[in-house]
């Protein structure tokens, strides 16, 4: 009966096989561009910019273009030499490329990235550097009227006991980042901090990014008092806009650990309780206390736990702790996206697809071509056990 079918199966008509060869090949080459194109459309655009409450500077009119459209996104950890595989890293790639060249369709006006660019920027020889920040330039890259602002993070440049000069001038070569750096856009003030330097030790690097911060601390603090009242220390102080500013930083501040975070994309329940360490998953309470001290901020914006989470300090400071933008550190990978004026700011979170989806959509198509593909050659041996039944009953 074996032999009976399958000669069945080859004498089918040619253009029945094709036909549903063809078919085949459309449902699985269907599959493939929606779960590797498709999906970042269908999921990022049901994210939209949050309404920025109004300002009540007296004499402001807030319009749509005088409204900052930000995006903040964190430890996208683009894989090395060292401990890249090459299937991992085309993966993982192709994910964070697609997610972000689909985000920009949002239009923001300035995209910041919190650290941790790549996985191995503290070990990276020049030669394998260079690949890295190729690699990052492609799968990053946006148009003219998006700026693109990247922190630095403990695995671009090392950890404290890792950092060197040459490493962290590398990096500024790269990104046009300068430690403890005022951005403002649309009269936002940003500040940008390198974290990792804050160490306390007064190591060189420390020393500098400490003395750069409260020389910027002051700039501010002098731009909040009216120029009639200003003191004399604050008078030949060049003028900042009148704008709290917002930190946004690496390591986020203390806390102890992640036990009040709540939400789905926080840490999960068996690691939330673990205490964190200081100066190694959080800064010191003395850098935190200092940095909240010197700036006064509205905002924090800080990654590199990996996990979500919302913190206030003091009572009334903000902290948004960003997950990671890749699926190799999580499942459900997201950004946010700030409307933000000088005086208020509005925050939406963007959720990425979930790779579990992603990968369930994979399983099931699989298991409708295995269906399909043995309905297609049991059929002739079904009708031909049909045909024999009803010949032994006409018997």
């Amino acid at each position: 009966m074996l032999r009976f079918s399958s000669g069945m199966v080859k004498n089918l008509p040619l253009k029945k096989r094709v036909c549903f060869l063809l078919m085949l090949v459309c449902l699985a080459c269907s599959v493939l561009i929606f779960c590797e194109f498709l999906i970042y459309y269908v999921v990022i655009f049901q994210c939209y910019w949050p309404e920025a409450k109004t300002d009540t500077l007296k004499g402001s009119r807030q319009t749509s273009a005088s409204v900052l459209k930000a995006m903040f996104l964190s430890d996208t950890h683009l894989l090395g030499e060292i401990k890249g595989h090459w299937l991992d890293k085309l993966r993982r790639e192709w994910q964070m490329e697609r997610a972000f060249q689909t985000a920009l369709l949002l239009q923001p006006d300035v995209v910041f990235i919190l650290g941790d660019v790549f996985d191995e920027g503290k070990w990276s020889r020049s030669q394998a550097w260079a690949d890295d920040v190729r690699r990052f330039q492609k799968m990053f890259r946006h148009p003219a009227e998006t700026e693109l602002v990247v922190i630095v993070g403990n695995h671009d440049i090392g950890f404290h006991y890792e950092m060197t000069t040459y490493k962290l001038k590398r990096f500024e070569k790269v990104f046009n980042f300068t430690p403890e750096m005022l951005v403002t856009r649309k009269g936002v003030n940003f500040v940008l901090v390198n974290s990792v330097a804050l160490e306390g030790d007064g190591c060189t690097i420390c020393s500098l990014a400490e003395a750069k911060l409260i020389e910027l601390s002051h700039k501010l603090n002098c731009s909040q008092q009216e120029q009639k009242h200003s003191s004399r220390r604050c008078r030949e102080v060049e003028q900042l806009p009148v704008s709290q500013p917002i930190l946004l930083q690496h390591y986020p501040l203390y806390r102890r650990s992640d036990s009040e975070c709540t939400g789905e994309d926080s840490a999960p329940p068996e690691e939330k309780n673990i205490p964190f360490k200081e100066k190694y998953d959080v800064l010191s309470q003395e850098a935190s206390q200092k940095l909240i001290w010197w700036f006064h901020p509205r905002l924090i914006l800080s990654g590199h736990t990996h996990s979500a989470c919302e913190v206030l300090h003091d009572g009334k400071i903000l902290e948004v702790s960003v997950p990671s933008f890749s699926w190799r550190n999580r499942n459900n990978p997201s950004f946010i996206m700030g409307s933000i004026t000088p005086t208020n700011f509005s925050l939406q979170k963007c959720f990425l697809p979930f790779e579990s989806r992603v990968f369930t959509i994979y399983c099931a198509a699989g298991a409708l071509l295995v269906v399909l593909l043995l309905a297609h050659f049991l059929m002739p041996s079904f009708y031909f056990a049909q045909r024999l039944i009803s010949k032994h009953k006409a018997v």
